[in-house]
């Protein structure tokens, strides 16, 4: 095995976080299988898992999903409020910290809800809740009422928040389960239209403009969603967005009759990738997020109409878009650490600590196998795919927390 690398960043200062890495910690005769580039980055962050507890343990655990985090080289994560009880007061959000403050491996951050319930119907105690959430979002429910939303940026405004939403119009759904393109015709399913998505961006854009608050758009999947974004940051709007690793290397072009296909929003079609590929060469895409989404076996199993939606995506996020991104000259790898590593903590006030770094055995392959998962969900789009980049360590806080 070769010498260690640190990965040094032409765009960010690495001296106070990556200032060595503690080799007595990283022993090269423990990887003695590995090749010679190996590479230590700081710890990367999510903005956007689910880890199910409380509410949902059957599904994932915040024990389990950290630890799948570290796995796969995140030292911080943000958790969506779709719990049971949902974070929308001191009280509920209290059950979920307690929980994170017994369990966690890496840093857990809590989003609290916008709404009670995340029913849409009566803001949540955002004041309560404020200095103990890292944003507010009533993810897996788009906000369908637009004085509803704007009440709610007024308030995360003047408390110095995010609201970061889920953009989907109830009203367009009409019972849709996968994007509205040729694959659902093709073979009989009733799609999703790619306004459903863009329509809620456009009215929260203009909400934007009037309340100048803070707002971060959820796993965008359409190239109308990309060219608002892009317009609104032209003129100033403060704007930011994410998208997730499997709309950037599949479409629905990809799709096949199983439960590991259906997430929310769906792969759209093959202009949409590629807008999303472009929105994330320009800037106009900030930050990359699995929209981690356990589910129970049982769950996934029922085909693409009737599974639940959501995948797992945690684990394997570097390799795939190392893969298929970095190793294809699509992106640089500083481009791929701003979006998995440096933009999301600015925006969202997380800082990068220097004791927080995950090393990397960049040359070897594997092949995604769902059963080698540390998360409790196995359903994968990307089962069967061969990659490059295994995780070799992750260290939080100067304490191993992940070693292959």
């Amino acid at each position: 095995m070769g010498e260690l690398k640190i990965y040094t960043c032409t765009k960010h200062d690495m001296t106070d976080v990556l200032p060595s890495v503690d080799h007595a910690l990283f022993c090269p005769e423990d990887f003695s299988q590995c090749s010679d580039n190996i590479v230590a980055f700081p710890g990367f962050c999510d903005v956007h898992v689910h880890f199910r507890e409380p509410g949902f343990s059957y599904k994932e655990k915040i024990a389990t999903g950290s630890l799948a985090a570290a796995r796969g080289g995140y030292t911080a994560v943000c958790t969506m409020p779709n719990l049971s009880p949902v974070p929308d007061s001191v009280d509920n959000l209290q059950k979920q910290l307690e929980i994170i403050g017994r369990d966690a491996v890496i840093d857990v951050l809590p989003y609290g809800a916008i709404t009670v319930g995340e029913r849409g119907e009566q803001l949540a105690d955002l004041e309560g809740m404020a200095k103990d959430v890292v944003a507010f979002s009533d993810d897996g429910r788009g906000v369908q009422s637009a004085d509803m939303m704007r009440e709610a940026m007024l308030r995360a405004k003047a408390l110095g928040k995010l609201i970061v939403a889920h953009c989907e119009d109830n009203s367009l759904l009409h019972g849709g389960y996968i994007h509205d393109g040729k694959y659902a015709a093709e073979h009989g399913h009733r799609g999703i239209c790619s306004e459903s998505e863009w329509r809620p961006i456009k009215r929260d854009i203009e909400l934007c403009r009037q309340t100048g608050c803070g707002y971060h758009v959820c796993h965008i999947s359409t190239k109308e969603s990309v060219e608002l974004i892009r317009r609104a940051k032209a003129e100033g709007v403060d704007i930011t967005c994410e998208t997730a690793p499997h709309y950037l290397v599949m479409d629905d072009s990809d799709l096949r009759e199983d439960g590991r296909f259906k997430m929310n929003p769906p792969l759209r079609d093959k202009a949409d990738r590629e807008a999303l590929i472009q929105g994330v060469q320009d800037g106009t895409i900030d930050m990359i997020s699995t929209d981690h989404a356990p589910h129970s076996a049982e769950e996934k199993s029922r085909g693409l109409e009737k599974s639940a939606f959501g995948i797992v995506g945690i684990e394997t996020a570097f390799p795939v878009l190392y893969t298929e991104l970095v190793r294809t000259g699509v992106i640089t790898m500083d481009r791929l650490m701003e979006l998995l590593a440096f933009n999301a903590r600015k925006r969202f006030n997380i800082p990068i600590k220097k004791n927080d770094y995950t090393i990397w055995d960049l040359d070897r392959e594997f092949t995604v196998d769902p059963a080698d998962f540390l998360s409790m969900g196995k359903a994968t789009p990307f089962e069967g795919r061969q990659l490059s980049g295994v995780c070799l360590m992750t260290v939080k806080d100067g304490r191993v927390v992940y070693r292959v």
